[in-house]
């Protein structure tokens, strides 16, 4: 007859990762307030470049992709709730998700040069995929703009914009990673 041994379960993060975390949170947080108006068409409209997903990116790439969903989500939350904004919450949500998960998924099962540069290529586009459908909802819903009107200026304006956001959220997440690199998992 076996006798099961009783182990402890290890934490999933340490002290300083959860220190490191709840900094990138709070980064996050503070650069969604941040608007640098980098595609004209888009700025028009009050559509505007912020590098609030980037803390998310990074955690995701060091930590994993649950502390850097976690760090994301609870960033976009934090920024709802101070900026009093549940549709942009909700769209850095539906964005992170679509960027953190792939890429740090990609990234954390071989941690190369490659894989890191693969990982973020899959996330921005992922992560385009989903935003383009949930502008399609969120425009109609909450902004109460015709679908038929939506649909005139997603593919113009919100595509190119979400690519180049997310490109620049990539470039941006990676020069940060491998400089922080040894600091982060040292």
């Amino acid at each position: 007859m076996q006798t099961e041994k009783k182990t402890e379960a290890q934490p999933k993060w340490t002290a300083r990762q959860l220190a490191t975390m709840a900094l990138f949170i709070a980064l996050g947080a503070i650069l969604a307030f941040v608007a640098i108006p980098i595609f004209p068409p888009a700025a028009a409209f009050g559509i505007t470049y912020d590098p609030a997903n980037i803390p998310a990116i990074v955690g995701g790439l060091a930590f994993g992709p649950a502390a850097g969903l976690t760090i994301g989500v609870l960033s976009a939350v934090v920024r709802g709730i101070l900026g009093s904004d549940i549709v942009g919450a909700i769209m850095n949500i539906v964005a992170v998700i679509g960027f953190v998960l792939p890429c740090a998924t990609i990234y954390n099962k071989n941690r190369t040069t490659t894989q890191l540069v693969i990982g973020l290529v899959v996330g921005c586009l992922v992560s385009v995929a989903l935003i383009i459908p949930a502008n399609l909802v969120v425009w109609p819903y909450f902004f109460k703009i015709p679908f038929d009107v939506t649909v005139t200026f997603v593919v113009p304006l919100m595509l190119p914009f979400n690519l180049l956001k997310a490109g620049l959220n990539g470039v941006l997440s990676m020069v940060l990673y491998k400089s922080l690199k040894s600091l982060l998992e040292g």
